[in-house]
């Protein structure tokens, strides 16, 4: 499987510059940096976060997991980790567990830890476990237009 189809005809429907990567199959977003020779600071994940009612993805750096608590508190409801089983179907086009952070795409909002907002540029997966986007970091936020907020922890 390639670079899902409906995240690349999305971003050359809103114009948007992009390298399309591929690397080695990688199931985590650590190995994933590990096999992109990038830094798990800098490669983005995509977590699927329920709050209340309603999902939503948390994307912060690889190296680092959600703390759920501080997530919560900037959403107002209690926030919890969705299962795959809940969430596999939202993402019909991608691989389970390497859907991108692109919520406009699927009807979900957008949570970004503040920690991936100070370089230019932004990687992630593509809809499958070898495939990544890199592009313009305001290209991503003008797009996804994610709330930016400190919900990330190391370990």
């Amino acid at each position: 499987m390639a670079m899902s189809t409906r995240i690349k005809k999305h971003l050359e429907e809103n114009h948007i510059v992009f390298s399309a990567l591929t690397h080695p199959s990688a199931q985590t977003a650590q190995g994933a940096a590990a096999v992109m020779h990038v830094s798990g600071r800098k490669l983005a994940k995509t977590v699927v976060v329920q709050a209340g009612s309603q999902y939503c993805l948390a994307v912060l750096p690889a190296s680092t997991h959600v703390q759920l608590q501080a997530l919560s508190e900037v959403i107002g409801q209690p926030a919890r980790l969705a299962s795959e089983g809940e969430f596999a179907s939202m993402f019909p086009d991608c691989e389970l567990g390497a859907m991108p952070p692109l919520g406009e795409l699927y009807g979900l909002p957008v949570y970004i830890d503040e920690s991936l907002i100070t370089d230019k540029e932004i990687v992630f997966n593509a809809g499958t476990h070898r495939d990544a986007v890199r592009m313009n970091l305001a290209d991503f936020l003008q797009l996804a237009k994610p709330q930016a907020c400190s919900f990330a922890s190391k370990g």
